[in-house]
């Protein structure tokens, strides 16, 4: 692994979560040739977390026998506002972090650049960069996770919007008057479809007494919103009529939303991505793509392609190498 042609083109993707920190190390071609994986421990503070980046990139660099003299740059997609001028993370909630220099602070200490953008860009610029090629002129990516987020790729290029915010999809209001959201807002996307919401209504219709498999899968002293996605798909193949109705409406949401998406913005491709996608596509897409097919005007949704990304949870690693590789050519 000593050549000069992986010496000059190794990049590190991180994506930066509320709960796992996921690093990636790409050689020529954008070849993945070793990942890490450590918790994030958010409730520890800004110093702590950026530790924990740090030593999961110099892991990850170690699991693939390279050293870190060899690495050009760093790419980290961070969830919440970011300016990618400075590497400032603006604002992430489920970090507690408010005017983090996040860029500045990890160059210091990896002595490396480092590019910092929104997680869900970033994983909108893998999936159009690596998974479809970088063809479609235009693309929405949405991920549904935790919460719900979008990235936007206009004319081949991210589009971050004027106060670099744009993407946020997960608040678009579909159900005025409906669950509150943690924005402060009722009934946004992100309040009646993602990963919080889905366990939340089951969680509520179990307690009034609905029945349902999840029970079974229990750990002792586990609360039905522990569980994770797996756990629901494996509930639906046991005949689960409770998870069947909560995954349907939260399909049909998500439906709702790209249909109003493709009416405003009319892009090429809309890839779904994110944890719920991963385990549930089976079950989703053909329910989101036939509501919002029904929800898009007539004509408009003609030869789009709604699709799910097939990158799973390598979508942010791949997409920050996309961008740190860009970026630092430019310099």
């Amino acid at each position: 692994m000593g050549d000069s042609s992986v010496r000059q083109d190794v990049i590190v993707g991180v994506d930066l979560g509320g709960t796992k920190i996921l690093a990636g190390v790409f050689g020529p071609g954008l070849k993945c040739l070793a990942t890490a994986k450590l918790s994030t421990k958010a409730e520890r503070g800004y110093d702590a977390v950026v530790e924990r980046i740090q030593r999961c990139v110099r892991d990850a660099i170690d699991e693939a026998d390279l050293s870190s003299k060899q690495v050009r740059a760093v790419g980290i997609g961070a969830p919440g506002a970011i300016n990618p001028s400075t590497g400032d993370v603006l604002f992430a909630p489920n970090l507690r972090w408010k005017d983090a220099p996040l860029g500045e602070d990890l160059a210091k200490f990896l002595d490396v650049p480092v590019f910092v953008e929104n997680d869900c860009n970033v994983c909108a610029l893998g999936v159009h960069a690596v998974e479809l090629e970088g063809k479609p002129r235009s693309l929405v990516g949405i991920f549904l996770g935790t919460g719900i987020g979008a990235g936007i790729i206009l004319d081949g290029e991210l589009f971050g919007g004027f106060n670099r915010t744009a993407g946020e999809v997960g608040h678009m209001v579909l159900d005025v008057g409906g669950p509150k959201c943690g924005c402060g807002n009722r009934g946004c996307f992100e309040a009646l479809a993602s990963r919080t919401a889905i366990f939340r209504d089951l969680s509520d219709a179990i307690r009034d007494g609905a029945k349902s498999h999840l029970v079974d899968i229990l750990a002792p002293g586990e609360a039905v919103t522990d569980l994770k996605s797996g756990d629901l798909r494996k509930a639906l193949r046991k005949g689960d009529k409770l998870v069947e109705k909560v995954i349907e409406a939260a399909a049909e949401y998500t439906g709702i939303a790209v249909g109003n998406i493709i009416n405003f913005l009319n892009p090429e491709v809309v890839v779904l991505g994110g944890g719920v996608m991963d385990a549930l596509q089976d079950d989703m897409l053909a329910i989101i793509e036939a509501t919002a097919r029904d929800y898009a005007m007539t004509g408009t949704a003609d030869g789009i392609q709604i699709l799910a990304s097939k990158l799973g949870d390598k979508a942010g690693i791949t997409g920050a190498a996309v961008l740190a590789r860009r970026r630092v050519s430019a310099k």
